[in-house]
């Protein structure tokens, strides 16, 4: 082999790469989002078993159009990443994906037609990739319609990248095939041979290259010189099974442990296929002898190899996937159960045939929600001062299932027979009723305040000293009215409950002395728009998550005091001129509000005027119904809230 003959092998190789990238690149536009909704949709059924069957099926298909089991899956990390599809869903689109990554080399095996007439040798690839080539150029060149042109533009290049490939794997049958009488590249290539050598070489040039396909069709094109036997064949294929998960592996960096699951399940696939089939081939070969190794092997010989090895640890591996999904959970440390969903079962509606029962149980799980949230505010409120990506995932996880005891417990609630409940139970199922929604609310301006400390994160904007004080002071504020609130709901405490109102009233002070503060600062020149945004979207989730709380109190306080004459639409106008209010408000003024108080004059037009306060608080519970129609402005779709 001369520098000629080197430089014409690695032309081939580049072509059939890149013809191997155009075919699988235009077939994915060609499919466009299709793809996409295919996997996120049929990939389960109510019938057991079925919606495994199902998911290999795609995943072959898949796979077998876009050519690339590496995409696949790495689609199905992006996939499991956000959200969209479970993990039992993506393990047998995973394994049929490994099956459809043959069907590159069952193309290829074409070149073993005969060439007795002359529609043979039309089916040979040396003889159609010109044909493929000229048409594909035809096409573009043809094509002047924009509406047509795009996707006749991904048919011609389709074309064109089956031809380039086939040209590829003519130049390298071209290189290899004076090699079959030359004794140095016999002697050479029968070390290949060596089990562990073939492994090791298959793994490394299919690292190398990113393409399993492409690794199997060098094997094919070497198969012309005549020195390909299945003992030299089988390691490397088993080989470039390994090799072919690095892109996997690379593509998992950063994911969530799901995500990261998926990419260890192909990983299994491909270990297992690659040990299970060495165990039994080598250890019958050294035992009582494997005649078959020493048979010369030719293009369709590999392609039926390479799809056997796949299809058979498919077809095996298939029913035991949770099996395949409990080892990479030992492996990554995530678990299959879903936080909060052994809470959500135990609204049992056997148990409504007991009211009191199911009201407990009701109880219990808002309860829990209750300690969601309070989890949920400590996370966010601290990313403010110290940003951290990776407490998301928690955040995200307890605010699904707040999500979820909305609803659940929204659906429950309504359905026990208020008939055979005691007068108090009938006040706790009001309670609960009134309370759900106000809790809810309180969790998404958790999730916002989350979001604006990652925009200020990615963003670096930087709150100036003095704001980021006050910051503290609100959040210290909002904090102590939360662990208040929920001891109050817990315990059945009316006589904490009261002392929420007057915090919420001065959290709105606060408010507004905070926007005040961070006027004066801008006209200095100490702070910026950017930032005074950021400060305005937290202090206003702040408010809103106290004026919640007040509302829950308020429920609170009917249900204890037994009084089911109590307006709690209008309670906190009713208290908000009695001594004892004014002292709680007096008391938490000193507490929170005097510390950041320099200029008199803001304490004078900013505290002082509670008057207003009360008549604007007249309108508090109207707003919030105004504000849970429009709930598809909150963040449940994770978005920020604007107000």
């Amino acid at each position: 082999m001369n520098i000629l003959s080197i430089i014409n092998l690695f032309g081939g190789v580049g072509l059939f790469l890149f013809g191997m990238s155009l075919m699988g690149s235009s077939l994915q536009k060609l499919a466009g989002g299709g793809l996409e909704k295919i996997l996120e949709t049929l990939t389960t059924s109510k019938k057991k078993g079925v919606g495994e069957i199902k998911g290999w099926g795609l995943g072959v298909v898949v796979t077998g159009i876009i050519q690339s089991s590496a995409a696949t899956t790495l689609m199905l990390i992006g996939f499991v990443n956000a959200g969209i599809m479970k993990l039992s869903q993506a393990i047998p689109v995973v394994f049929g994906a490994n099956v459809g990554s043959t069907f590159t080399a069952q193309i290829l095996r074409l070149g073993d037609l005969g060439s007795g007439n002359l529609v043979l040798k039309l089916l040979k690839p040396s003889s159609f990739a010109p044909m493929l080539l000229a048409v594909g150029m035809f096409i573009i060149v043809i094509t002047k319609k924009k509406k047509k042109k795009q996707k006749a533009a991904d048919i011609a290049y389709i074309m064109i990248g089956l031809g380039l490939l086939f040209y590829g794997m003519t130049m390298m049958e071209e290189v290899f095939a004076p090699l079959k009488d030359s004794p140095s590249f016999q002697k050479m290539f029968t070390s290949f041979s060596n089990p562990i050598i073939g492994i090791l070489t298959g793994l490394l040039l299919t690292a190398v290259i990113q393409s399993s396909s492409a690794a199997v069709g060098i094997l094919q094109a070497l198969s012309a010189s005549g020195s390909v036997t299945f003992g030299i064949a089988l390691p490397f294929i088993l080989g470039q099974n390994i090799g072919k998960c690095t892109p996997i592996m690379l593509g998992a960096i950063g994911a969530t442990k799901k995500a990261k699951r998926v990419s260890i399940s192909y990983i299994l696939f491909n270990i297992i296929s690659t040990v299970g089939f060495a165990l039994l081939i080598y250890g019958i070969a050294y035992t009582v002898g494997l005649p078959l190794l020493d048979k010369q092997m030719n293009r369709g010989n590999i392609a039926n190899v390479h799809l056997l090895i796949n299809l058979i640890t498919s077809l095996i591996l298939l029913p035991f996937c949770n099996k395949v999904s409990s080892l990479s959970s030992k492996i990554t440390g995530d678990s299959d159960i879903v936080p909060g969903d052994e809470e959500l079962k135990k609204l049992d509606d056997r148990l409504l045939n007991t009211p009191g029962i199911a009201l407990a149980q009701c109880v219990n799980l808002i309860n829990k929600m209750s300690e969601k949230i309070l989890e949920n505010y400590k996370i966010s409120t601290s990313m403010i001062n110290e940003y951290d990506e990776a407490a998301f995932a928690d955040l995200e996880a307890n605010e699904a299932f707040l999500d979820k005891c909305e609803t659940a417990l929204s659906a429950y609630v309504v359905r026990i027979d208020r008939k055979r409940l005691t007068p108090d139970n009938k006040l706790a199922v009001t309670e609960i009723l009134h309370s759900i929604g106000d809790f809810e609310r309180i969790g998404d301006y958790c999730m916002n305040i989350a979001y604006v400390a990652k925009n200020n994160y990615e963003n670096n904007i930087v709150f100036s000293k003095d704001g980021l004080n006050e910051i503290n002071t609100i959040i210290n504020a909002v904090g102590y009215t939360l662990d208040t609130l929920i001891t109050s709901f817990m315990k059945d405490d009316g006589n904490r409950a009261v002392r929420i109102e007057p915090l919420s009233h001065t959290i709105n002070n606060l408010k507004e002395i905070i926007k005040s503060h961070h006027v004066l600062r801008l006209q200095k020149g100490d702070c910026g728009v950017k930032g005074g945004i950021a400060l305005f979207d937290l202090t206003n989730s702040f408010e809103r998550i106290a004026s919640h709380a007040a509302n829950i109190a308020l429920h609170i306080i009917k249900r204890t005091s037994g009084d089911s004459d109590f307006d709690e639409m209008h309670g906190h106008v009713k208290s908000a001129g009695s001594e004892e209010y004014l002292a709680l408000e007096n008391y938490y003024r000193t507490m929170f509000i005097d510390p950041m108080l320099e200029d008199k004059d803001i304490v004078e037009t900013k505290v002082e005027n509670t008057k207003s306060e009360n008549t604007k608080d007249k309108s508090a519970k109207s707003n919030d119904k105004k504000e849970k129609k429009q709930k598809d402005k909150s963040p449940k779709d994770k978005k920020r809230i604007k107000q």
